[in-house]
């Protein structure tokens, strides 16, 4: 009975033993970890109720997702260049699992600091390169503006619309030129006059520039920065603008017609879990109206019943697929094609615009 008995406990032990071999050649469990530290660097403060706000929303809901499983962190108002790389270094090196980049001008440092720290996950907001630890994400936001170009094209009374625009990257000239060709295509007399303030937030400079336009004659107000300062503006003069990255109708409540809304949150919560759950890859997602992350802000009732409908209407056909913003025949501002009749821009032309489309006034800053 001994020799049998030693034979099935080898048996047994050998077993056991190929059975740890192989769990340990398949990789992490499914669990993954079962704790992340989750960090984010903003570029405004989150008290902007924009842009650095509506990324601070996905981190407190992360914190309700999960709960005790992260440990989460910020730093706000950071800005772009040596301080952003000084920063997430910090991060990097204090223990974070997963970094959240979440400006434009935050790439470079960005790149950098993931060479340096290969075991950190990174993400970085609207940018375009990537590495094996370092994924991308963005929105759609041309997607929003379309919509927005056809309620101020329909709306304007003196047929100027001012834009107050950041700073001259493709993210921000296809948003004027997507708005600019809504509202073109439903009134041929608007014109758009943008005012550059090189600021994400800076809400005495947005302040400035929305005085500039208005006195220019624009009765409607677009931004792509980040302070409700121009809404505010917008509310105090009794004329129209629109919301940008949150619904800021609090600053501008008889003034402001709609808002894109960036909702971030189904994103980080998705990345999170796949980190905490072993299956994160790096990867690129540009998410627009279909997937909920570009979403506009409940219609204000100074917009006639025709104007809501006909917004609707170009929302859900580009949430279906059946409505691209950047369809031709479209030209450059100098006048040479650019898009055929019924051609789409791919991507890879949105990801690089640098000039405006034909009709626009003023040239794009060097």
């Amino acid at each position: 009975m001994g020799p049998m008995f030693t034979r099935l406990g080898r048996l047994a032990m050998a077993v056991l033993i190929a059975t740890l071999v192989a769990a340990s050649l398949a990789g992490p469990p499914a669990l993954g970890q079962s704790k992340a530290k989750v960090s984010f660097v903003y570029v405004g403060p989150i008290g902007d109720h924009g842009w650095s706000y509506q990324h601070h929303q996905g981190l407190l809901a992360l914190q309700k997702e999960f709960g005790d499983r992260i440990e989460t962190s910020f730093v706000e108002n950071v800005p772009e260049g040596p301080d952003a790389e000084r920063v997430i270094d910090q991060l990097a090196a204090s223990g974070s699992n997963i970094i959240f980049t979440t400006s434009f001008g935050f790439m470079n440092p960005t790149v950098k600091v993931a060479a340096r720290y290969p075991n950190v996950k990174f993400e970085h907001a609207t940018g375009f390169k990537q590495a094996p630890n370092l994924a991308t994400y963005n929105a759609r936001f041309y997607e929003g503006r379309h919509v927005i170009g056809l309620i101020a094209g329909k709306m304007t009374k003196t047929n100027l619309v001012g834009y107050i625009g950041s700073f001259p990257i493709p993210e921000v000239v296809m948003g004027i030129n997507s708005a600019y060709l809504a509202a073109k295509s439903v009134n041929p007399n608007v014109k758009f006059r943008v005012v550059w303030v090189s600021s994400w937030f800076d809400p005495g400079k947005e302040t400035d520039a929305a005085k500039a336009l208005v006195d220019q004659g624009a009765d409607i107000l677009m931004q792509h920065t980040d302070s409700p300062a121009p809404v505010k503006y917008a509310e105090d003069k009794g004329i129209f603008a629109f919301g940008q990255s949150s619904d800021m109708a609090q600053f501008g409540p008889n003034a402001q017609l709609t808002a894109i809304v960036d909702d971030w949150r189904p994103y980080y919560i998705r990345r999170v879990g796949a980190l905490l759950d072993g299956t994160w890859k790096s990867g690129d997602v540009w998410d627009g109206i279909k997937q909920g992350t570009v979403a506009l802000s409940p219609w204000s009732k100074k917009i006639p019943p025709d104007v809501v409908a006909m917004a609707g209407k170009a929302r859900d056909a580009i949430a279906a697929g059946t409505l691209h913003p950047f369809t031709g025949p479209i030209n450059k501002q100098d006048g040479t094609a650019w898009l055929k009749a019924r051609e789409t821009a791919s991507d890879k032309d949105l990801l690089s615009m640098n000039f405006y489309v034909e009709g626009m006034e003023g040239a794009l800053p060097k």
